[in-house]
């Protein structure tokens, strides 16, 4: 039999940032609960920053029947003389029952002990509170809380619990709040709970109280309320995702709402009114004609049909915030860009201060000029950009926004004077900050990007400061990930190892293997492709980036090509062949001891294609995987382990001498097809 479920659980308000962390976990976890107590069906979760409900159209009001089989010893071992041992009393205690009801059944070679407990299931309303208790344990919120005097702690306090299986009331009791026909509606609509007769009834009085219960529909409502905006105004709404999904997480009735500011705090560049607006208030910039104006919108919780009051409460919210800001932003301009007082910042424990880090980054930023030579860019500029990349950090701005520095930096650079190439590369020096990130946009930027990165890896690792499992707290992978896409993006050479061993002398001893093999991991986590072939290429020895990134791909492309299969179990054999012989050593090939026109052909082949300048490894790759047919004869024809010594070496270098040749693109017996 079935019949409708709906679980609510009412809490005080959540917080956004940590139930969209969550969030994606919950129905997950929901689903494994239900699976495990053979309850699994078909059910929605919804979501307001006061409940969290569970709903089901259709739910089992019992467990389906089951079985449980138990196996045991080898019945030579649990009866001797006709009589139980040990094992046998013990499986018999195991499985509860009398030793007479244990059976045998032959598993394998062997009779063992059996039994078969049949479990009939048990109404769903006998094991709901259970279930939902071990739910909300399992959520992870982050930061939970104790209250009254309980012991157990969740994020925010439980204050009701309504739970009904068609519509009668099912016994719960969580966190010492025993499950009622009652609901909490919009507290604008009514303050105190209400009563309900069944589930029907629930939807209808939550809408009705102006709680809309569906994320999508408070999403899609927001939306609308956006366009409408923005077409009786002429305007653009800036929308961030993820304050939209916080704005949908913290809102019951949500109403968006135009407001406006002051046209004087406009003298304020459009970020930090942007970060203090979005940062602060939750508010959603606005534009027209692609340029910020003194204009926000504020998506309001408020269940009323005037709001007049709430736009006049916000905008009065907002005006300190921006005063405050105009303020930070006079003052930092009157005082100039300095980087007076950073020697005073500690930048690491053993790393020194902030002051010391730049003096690092200068060395780095010239080692990497000269080996670059960037195109209309002066070592002067450079030197300029790096004195005063972390200037911005002394200002009031960042002080208050610490995600502006950088951009602060570029504005007061450009304020006093400073080159636009200076001030770009003051901005861009923490790019890209992410996946999806830009990407420094001069070659100069690009140096001063890659400096304060190599700086913070290269200093983080010499006092043994290395990530470990999924801890990085100073985002040492996204530098690594950075250096990747910028020396792709410029054409920049980097050696793994030669450019972090001629870097790392300004720093205290460390085992830059380490520190390889660091780049390695990341490197198998950036290349989206079959990883064995990032194996392949690295198993080659190739520790330059570039090249490495073009070998991933040619190996890629030859992988995925017609009849890539068939070449592959031939040049899997030339590997094993080769297995045994130092790769490193210089291959000889005399055709005066060949015996066998086979072998003729494949040398003429083989030396052919070797003498080509290629230009591309996929152009070179495919010739030498071109060598298949010559190949596949020669193993037909010749007796690779012939007995005279020398006919025999003579095979094996030839045999050597063609798979080194793929081998300095990829070993291509790492590969897994």
């Amino acid at each position: 039999m079935i019949k409708p479920l709906l679980i609510e659980i009412g809490v005080e308000e959540l917080p956004a940032i940590a139930l969209l962390k969550e969030l994606k976990n919950i129905e997950k976890k929901y689903a494994d609960i239900l699976e495990k107590n053979l309850l699994l069906c078909e059910f929605e979760f919804y979501y307001t920053p006061r409940r969290l409900v569970f709903w089901h159209r259709e739910f089992k009001t019992k467990q389906d029947d089951s079985s449980e089989e138990f196996f045991g010893a080898p019945v030579e071992i649990a009866y001797k003389d006709a009589k139980p041992t040990a094992a046998a009393l013990g499986f018999a205690k195991k499985c509860g029952v009398k030793i007479d009801e244990i059976g045998s059944v032959q598993k394998g070679a062997k009779e063992v002990l059996y039994y078969k407990k049949e479990l009939k299931g048990k109404p769903s309303a006998e094991i709901l509170s259970d279930i939902i208790n071990t739910l909300i344990k399992s959520l992870d919120f982050g930061k939970s809380m104790r209250w009254g005097s309980l012991k157990d702690s969740f994020i925010r306090p439980i204050r009701w619990v309504n739970v009904l299986l068609g519509d009668e009331l099912v016994d719960v009791e969580l966190f010492g709040v025993k499950s009622k026909k009652e609901t909490f509606v919009h507290r604008i609509s009514n303050f105190n709970s209400i009563e309900i007769s069944g589930i029907k009834e629930y939807f209808e009085i939550l809408q009705e109280g102006g709680v809309t219960l569906f994320p999508e529909l408070r999403r899609e409502n927001i939306l609308n309320n956006f366009s409408s905006l923005e077409k009786d105004n002429g305007i653009t709404i800036e929308i961030d995702e993820d304050l939209l999904n916080e704005v949908v997480a913290i809102t019951e009735h949500p109403t968006a709402l135009l407001g406006s500011f002051d046209e004087e705090f406009l003298k304020l560049p459009p970020e930090v009114i942007i970060t203090s607006m979005k940062e602060h208030q939750r508010y959603f910039p606005v534009f027209k004609d692609a340029k910020l104006i003194n204009k926000f919108v504020v998506v309001s919780n408020a269940f009323t049909d005037n709001f007049s009051k709430v736009i006049e409460g916000n905008e009065r919210v907002l005006r300190p915030r921006l005063a405050d800001a105009l303020f930070f932003y006079n003052n930092d301009l009157k005082n100039g860009l300095s980087t007076k007082g950073l020697e005073k910042v500690v930048f690491m424990k053993g790393l020194g201060s902030v002051a010391d880090k730049i003096e690092r980054e200068r060395k780095i930023a010239n080692t990497l000029f000269e080996m670059y030579k960037p195109k209309d860019a002066s070592k002067e500029i450079l030197e300029r950009a790096i004195s005063l990349a972390k200037a911005d950090l002394m200002s009031e701005m960042v002080y208050e926004f610490t995600e502006l520095q950088g951009l602060m930096g570029y504005y007061y650079s450009k304020e006093a004077g400073e080159s636009e190439a200076v001030a770009i590369a003051i901005k861009e020096q923490y790019l890209p900050n992410g996946e999806e990130s830009a990407l420094p946009s001069t070659p100069l930027s690009a140096i001063v990007a890659m400096s304060l990165k190599l700086d913070t890896l290269i200093g983080l690792f010499s006092i043994n400061q290395i990530p470990t499992g999924s801890r990085d707290p100073f985002a040492l992978r996204r530098a690594v990930n950075g250096l990747i896409r910028i020396t792709k993006e410029y054409d920049f050479k980097f050696d793994i190892i030669e450019t972090l061993t001629l870097l790392s002398k300004e720093y205290r001893s460390f085992d830059i293997s380490k520190l390889e093999a660091f780049f390695l991991e990341r490197l198998k986590q950036y290349f989206r492709v079959n990883p064995s072939i990032v194996e392949a290429v690295l198993a080659s020895g190739e520790r330059e980036l570039l090249a490495i990134g073009k070998k991933i791909e040619a190996l890629e492309i030859m992988i995925n090509s017609d009849g890539f299969d068939e070449a592959f179990s031939t040049f899997k054999r030339v590997a094993n062949i080769t297995k045994d012989i130092d790769m490193s050593e210089e291959f000889t090939v005399d055709s005066k001891l060949f015996e066998k026109g086979e072998e003729e052909a494949l040398f003429a082949r083989y030396s052919e294609v070797s003498q080509v300048k290629y230009k591309s490894y996929e152009e070179e790759l495919d010739a030498l995987l071109g060598l298949k047919p010559e190949l596949d004869k020669f193993f037909d024809e010749v007796m690779v382990n012939a007995e005279d010594e020398k006919i025999r070496n003579n095979r094996k270098s030839l045999i050597a001498a063609i798979y080194k040749s793929i081998l300095q693109i990829a070993d291509i017996k790492e590969v897994s097809i």
